[in-house]
């Protein structure tokens, strides 16, 4: 019986969707090479959200209790509206979610999630390196060759595209280019007892308004604040080069009710994050590479779970080629990568498109607003029915 000891990956990119495939497979013994362009690993950002389609993954990677030991489990999320600040509705994440849900909704900082990634795929044998880009990939016969930008020529058995949002590689596949939103985020990550509260946040709490919305949740046990601002820039209808810039950050939320502008004053304003996404596209594989992560499906943020959906495809592609290689070892490879391809794009292209939906549900306006406002109030808090596709979802095939 053929073992995945016997093949040869390289993965592009070493963000958490490249650390976590890198993970998957050098824990079936394939011999798995990762290229990082960063000198160093790292993750840039503050807080992300794990549902409990996530924490499932890291349970069965041995890593859950690491991530939990370094987050925070809260135990709502909450939505608000960010004129008035009332309750609009609420999703308990208690024994009872945990249970029908096999695990926990979760918290963390990217940075310690990344960490965590990256030393189990290192203690598992693979071979990552930094400083190194990968600038093509192509098919020759059952090989696939890799050239990076140091003018070295690389050959694997499979080449696992995960270089982002703005992949390069993608252009193998598709001309597209990522779509801009309009909108704009703004974060920051803040001693919990520097920012002054009007009240103890232990849940994920999301105020949502015209054109806008701010996120707080708490990081880190509890010592740190996380924020979220994020708005539709008016420069970028008009053409500006420098639209969402910080100039622009208090006008987009002087209607929100004192709460929300209070904590504008604790986000970077040097630095802020336009939202782009990318149009779904159905096919991620050419030859022996294949897309994954954010090359592939990058979402708007709306369902937190753009990390989730690459910890999703680092686990399908480990298991479909474990189970693969039993009956045909490399020869398996393309009929892999179909298999992956058919399994994970309906779903990664549902969420792309939901979280386009659910962002303008978040910001409507007018009679819109109340609308909305009246649904989630009269929600049925004890249904599972609008969520499961979400957080039940798994790539199994038992």
């Amino acid at each position: 019986m053929a073992q995945l000891s016997e093949t040869q990956v390289i993965i592009a990119g070493g963000g958490i969707g490249g650390a976590a495939t890198a993970l998957a497979l050098a824990r079936y013994g394939a011999r798995v090479t990762l290229f990082e362009r960063s000198a160093e690993f790292g993750e840039v950002g503050a807080g992300l959200q794990i549902g409990p389609h996530g924490a499932r993954i890291l349970d069965s990677w041995g890593l859950l209790d690491q991530a939990l030991a370094a987050g925070v489990q809260p135990k709502n999320i909450v939505f608000r509206d960010a004129i008035t600040t009332e309750v609009l509705t609420t999703v308990d994440l208690g024994a009872r979610f945990r249970a029908h849900y096999g695990g926990p909704y979760f918290v963390m900082h990217r940075s310690d999630l990344h960490a965590a990634l990256i030393g189990a795929a290192q203690a598992a044998g693979a071979d990552l390196r930094t400083g190194v880009t990968v600038t093509d990939i192509v098919t020759e016969g059952h090989r696939a060759i890799v050239r990076t930008d140091d003018g070295a020529t690389h050959t694997a058995d499979v080449a696992i595209a995960m270089d982002g949002l703005k992949s390069r590689l993608r252009a193998k596949i598709s001309g597209d280019r990522p779509v801009a939103s309009g909108y704009v985020a703004y974060r920051g990550t803040f001693p919990y007892a520097e920012v002054p509260l009007d009240r103890d946040i232990e849940d994920v709490v999301g105020y949502i308004g015209p054109r806008c919305h701010f996120i707080q949740y708490p990081l880190r046990g509890g010592t740190m604040l996380n924020q979220v601002a994020v708005f539709e820039s008016p420069n970028y209808g008009t053409g500006a080069p420098d639209w969402g810039g910080p100039a622009e950050l208090d006008t987009a939320f002087a209607h929100c009710h004192d709460t929300v502008r209070k904590g504008l004053e604790y986000l970077w304003r040097d630095r802020w994050w336009p939202m782009s996404d990318r149009e779904p596209i159905a096919n991620w594989v050419d030859g022996r590479m294949m897309l994954l992560g954010d090359a592939a499906h990058p979402p708007l943020q709306y369902l937190a779970s753009g990390a989730v959906m690459a910890l999703e495809d680092a686990r399908c592609l480990a298991d479909y080629a474990a189970a693969g290689f039993a009956d045909g070892g490399n020869a398996a490879w393309p009929r892999i990568l179909r298999e992956v391809n058919a399994e994970r794009a309906p779903r990664c292209n549902r969420v792309l498109t939901t979280g386009r939906m659910w962002g303008e549900l978040w910001h409507l306006d007018g009679t819109a607003r109340v609308a909305r406002n009246e649904l989630f109030r009269t929600r049925d808090t004890e249904s599972w029915k609008y969520t499961d596709w979400l957080w039940a979802y798994t790539s199994d095939r038992n």
